[in-house]
């Protein structure tokens, strides 16, 4: 717990900046930046660093840094369709029942929501509405499981009307990808699923690479 004294000590504690920084000054932090990196580094200049190989050295840095980071080594990034219907079909059938209902509520509301295009012709200016061709969206791996961030991402690209949509999501170690994301990302209609996590699948949404493709937003 921590006490502030004042509405300046409060915004402060309250601030993101002094959030990130709490989070990066730990000890269990600095010394897995140290392990992993070889060498004292802030949580900023790791992140930094992340960002600028993979804008130059593409798949290639992706590799390396699932490798060192998440101890992983990745052959292809993009998951093949008989593996994510393979994951799909283990999914308990109440599990794939609720994902269909929340999709289908989560549909609902956000159609109810869309904006419209308008025109006024005696004025002559309107508002034209237009949908990005194409987003990635990152969903936490590792010792979670959120299926739910990916309907509630997902969905409302694809009613806006986004073109293309992808997903990197990390492994959970050894038990590979949550098969329950996969199945949220089938029922959702995502067009591509990459084996990634991290900022380097930031980087990659961000600056595309070899296989992952560079999106309009993330």
């Amino acid at each position: 717990m921590r006490i502030v004294y004042g509405i300046e000590q409060g915004l402060k504690a309250l601030s993101r900046q002094a959030f990130l920084e709490d989070q990066a000054s730990t000890k269990e932090v600095k010394d897995g930046i140290a392990s992993i990196f070889g060498r004292s580094l802030t949580a900023h200049e790791v992140v930094s660093e992340i960002l600028s190989e993979v804008s130059r050295n593409g798949d290639k840095a992706l590799r390396y840094y699932t490798k060192i980071i998440d101890g992983i080594e990745i052959d292809e990034f993009e998951i093949n369709v008989d593996d994510i219907n393979a994951a799909v079909n283990s999914v308990d059938d109440s599990i794939t029942g609720a994902l269909n209902k929340a999709y289908d509520r989560v549909s609902d509301f956000y159609v109810s929501t869309l904006p419209k295009p308008w025109f006024d012709d005696a004025k002559g200016y309107g508002e034209v509405i237009r949908p990005i061709e194409r987003v990635g969206i990152y969903i936490p791996g590792g010792r979670a499981s959120y299926p739910s961030t990916v309907l509630m991402t997902a969905i409302p690209a694809r009613v806006a009307g986004v073109k293309e949509i992808f997903i990197a999501t990390p492994s959970q170690g050894d038990k590979g990808l949550n098969p329950v994301v996969l199945a949220a990302s089938s029922i959702v209609g995502v067009d591509k699923i990459f084996n990634i996590g991290g900022a380097q699948a930031i980087a990659a949404f961000a600056y595309g690479t070899e296989t992952i493709p560079k999106v309009d937003m993330i």
